[in-house]
């Protein structure tokens, strides 16, 4: 018998996934497909280094380069998927699109959480053990007959201010999420974009909404950092 789980997986991960996982979307969203793969794949050191000041054109290249490969995973996945005979999408910079105060119908970051890839950080960002929010998200959604993995439905934040003591909007209130509350009751995005947006045609003369400081600030990316630097040489 097929493990569609399994063989899922190691596609995802042979396209270049770093972590995925299989959540139930019946209480997060109206979706036509029951459930949501979530992939995601890491910043490299290079560039998380470069963002306490501002984006640097390093984090542009890489998070137009990172797009790309993240549509090519949740493609060759929900390819699988379909050719296993069970309908899905992917959900490709392509496919999403932006709707009123910079919402998505279904938020990739929604979908990490269902899939217990994370939680929502007080930046409202998707905050990975592994990783901290140095990842850039993707999902496709599925009526195949996956496993589904446990979801998370609180931060895991707790005390920590570092998100918001590096923001430079002031965008982040401090309090913590939990599933089903709205993002503007604990973050605001409108500070975020005006002040991401200024950064960003500072530092890379674009009209682009990009900053990172605060993904450079979080304790969880620094534990990344430093297991990184502590790995041998390969």
């Amino acid at each position: 018998m097929i493990d569609l789980n399994k063989e899922l997986r190691e596609i995802l991960f042979s396209e270049g996934a770093e972590l995925a996982g299989v959540g139930s979307l019946a209480a997060a969203a109206p979706e036509e497909l029951p459930l949501g793969v979530s992939v995601a794949v890491s910043l490299p050191a290079e560039v998380i280094a470069s963002l306490p000041n501002g984006p640097a054109g390093i984090y542009y290249d890489a998070y137009f380069e990172l797009n790309r490969r993240l549509d090519r995973i949740v493609a060759a996945g929900a390819d699988y998927l379909t050719r296993s005979g069970y309908r899905a999408r992917s959900q490709t910079t392509a496919a999403v699109r932006e709707f009123g105060n910079y919402r998505t119908a279904l938020p990739h970051k929604t979908v990490a959480t269902r899939a217990g890839i994370g939680w929502i950080g007080k930046c409202a960002l998707l905050v990975t053990e592994q990783f901290g929010p140095a990842v850039r998200l993707s999902s496709l959604t599925t009526d195949a007959p996956l496993s589904c993995a446990e979801p998370i439905d609180e931060s895991r934040c707790g005390s920590c201010t570092a998100c918001g003591r590096a923001c430079p909007g002031h965008a982040v209130s401090g309090r913590l999420w939990h599933v089903g509350m709205d993002r503007d009751e604990f973050f605001d995005p409108l500070a975020c974009r005006k002040a991401a947006r200024k950064l960003a045609a500072e530092k890379l003369h674009q009209e682009i909404t990009l900053c990172g400081r605060c993904i450079a600030a979080c304790p969880y990316t620094k534990r990344y950092l430093n297991r990184m630097r502590n790995e041998p040489a390969r």
